[in-house]
């Protein structure tokens, strides 16, 4: 195959130009190219780069009402929601230039020698994040705007200081074209080498196990399912000099039904429970599929809210018929499990539709048997009933690594919040309440990853501006010369308003 096209996501019929499939050649070219920009890239100014990431976001709202109605076409999502998505993309390319010009991101410290101390003198230490080189970031297929070509994992990686090569999703091979020539438009506007921004494409697995497998590659971000994340970690990890590999993958998202909450508005809940669950067809990282509630009063106003609005909800089109047809199959083996019940299942999903189903189960059978807790990405949702605090605590415990947890409490319901905040805490990176967790906030303070399998790195985040931290790494420069050394540590730059730690002690930027 030389060249594939795009597929209208509705009907299942190819449209538009055809594009090229990439091969090993263009993957080593790309990062070849990534690789020689490299230091020039790294070595530009805080201003520079800030407005550089700038103008990209400038180049993709000047692409216009093309952009949103490939993306309509390719994804099967409404328009307000990829114009809402659109917003999104620019405002993170926004925020990490204001990050890269606060300059906090480089973490600077210093701790000025001390000659006389004893029994042994200090030396004069400093230190500094840089960027690790080359990342490649797959893009992913739910998303096709804030989590692909122009989206968290290349702006963060773009403000550190990294050139991206991207793998566009063939999902939306017309989106992605369309955010790479501004993206490139950018380079060039911005007199940046070329190779601080690629893109190849093509269906293959190949082209992207090339890719990870490039000696030039320094890092890599993915979104997707849990099969593709382990296939790159396994193939970043068995290369020469291993890199690692920062990959969103797979979370069920658990929700907790207290019961003074439940009683106060077990119906509403139920309502609200099933718009989460069908936003944009259930094709969310975040969505709502696990419920976990107490027997009591208000969880059957719950289940008679959920149930009617289940049967209520039409069927909506999937991304891609891949996705659709394990959406299926995730729901069959609910619904042909002895030890679970179907609820409510919505009109027959057909063609390139999926439907909404909820099924409920006992916590007894549900930590039996571990397959109850695996993704269906789609709307589906599985009720776990507990008989006690203790059962709800087990089940807890049993839960693998998630994106979020969900709280609904009211006052009542905060003792019981208290004890149960430590068992979630280790289990996921954002914790709500009284809310959904399908809206992820680009922010300062949001964390959008946790334990494995949610990610591949509990220990960072894919949205906010703590996403740079993945693309930097430190460097300690001892004893240097004050014209040698960086100049941000320098004692000339104590004054420029940058953060830092001089002698254990914070100093505040502007």
């Amino acid at each position: 195959m030389t060249e594939f096209r795009s597929i209208t996501a509705e009907t299942g019929a190819p449209y538009g130009d055809p594009f090229p499939v990439h091969g090993p050649q263009d993957v080593a070219a790309a990062c070849a190219a990534a690789e020689d920009a490299f230091e020039t890239y790294r070595a530009t100014s805080r201003e520079a780069r800030a407005a550089f990431l700038e103008r990209c976001g400038e180049e993709i709202i000047a692409l216009g009402d093309a952009l949103i109605e490939n993306a309509m076409r390719e994804s099967g999502l409404p328009r307000a929601r990829l114009e809402g998505e659109r917003g999104r993309t620019v405002g993170q390319l926004r925020m990490f230039a204001d990050v890269v010009r606060k300059g906090w991101w480089q973490q600077l410290r210093i701790d000025p020698a001390m000659p006389e101390r004893q029994p042994l003198p200090r030396p004069d230490l400093r230190l500094r994040m840089i960027p690790v080189g080359p990342v490649a970031v797959f893009g992913a297929s739910n998303f096709p705007l804030a989590f692909s070509t122009a989206g968290g994992d290349t702006a963060s990686a773009l403000a550190a200081g990294c050139p991206v090569v991207v793998k566009g999703h063939p999902a939306h091979p017309a989106t992605a074209a369309l955010v790479a020539q501004a993206m490139s438009a950018a380079v060039k506007a911005c007199g940046l080498p070329d190779g601080v921004f690629s893109q190849i494409t093509g269906p293959s697995h190949e082209l992207g196990a090339a890719l990870v497998q490039d000696p030039r590659i320094a890092a890599v971000g993915f979104t997707g399912s849990r099969a593709g994340g382990l296939a790159l970690l396994r193939l970043a990890q068995a290369r020469e000099v291993p890199i690692p590999v920062y990959a969103e993958m797979s979370s069920i998202n658990p929700v907790l039904l207290l019961p003074e909450a439940l009683k106060a508005r077990g119906g509403a809940l139920g309502t609200a429970f099933v718009g989460s669950l069908t936003m944009g067809a259930g094709q969310f990282c975040t969505n709502p599929g696990l419920l976990l509630a107490l027997e009591g009063d208000g969880l059957d106003a719950f289940v008679a809210s959920a149930t009617e609005g289940v049967k209520a909800a039409q069927p909506q089109t999937m991304l891609t018929a891949g996705i659709r047809e394990a959406y299926l199959k995730g729901v069959e083996a609910f619904a042909s499990h002895a030890e679970v019940e179907t609820l409510a299942t919505g009109a027959p999903g057909e063609g390139t539709c999926g439907g909404t189903s909820l099924f409920q189960t006992t916590a007894k059978a549900f930590l039996a048997d571990p397959n109850l807790a695996n993704e269906v990405f789609g709307a589906s949702g599985l009720l776990v009933r507990c008989t006690s605090e203790d059962e709800m605590i087990a089940l807890i415990r049993a839960l693998e690594g998630q994106l979020t947890a969900t709280l609904h409490m009211d006052t009542g319901d905060e003792p019981l919040a208290a004890r149960l905040l430590p068992l979630l805490e280790r289990k996921v990176g954002r914790i709500l309440a009284n809310g959904w967790p399908t809206g992820v906030e680009v922010s300062h303070a949001m964390v959008h990853g946790g334990p494995f399998p949610a990610t591949s790195d509990g220990r960072t985040t894919s949205v906010g501006s703590l996403a740079i931290d993945r693309f930097l790494r430190p460097v300690s420069y001892q004893n240097l010369a004050q014209s040698v050394l960086p100049e941000p540590l320098r004692d000339n730059a104590l004054g420029d308003g940058t953060p830092r730690i001089y002698d254990g002690a914070m100093l505040a930027g502007r």
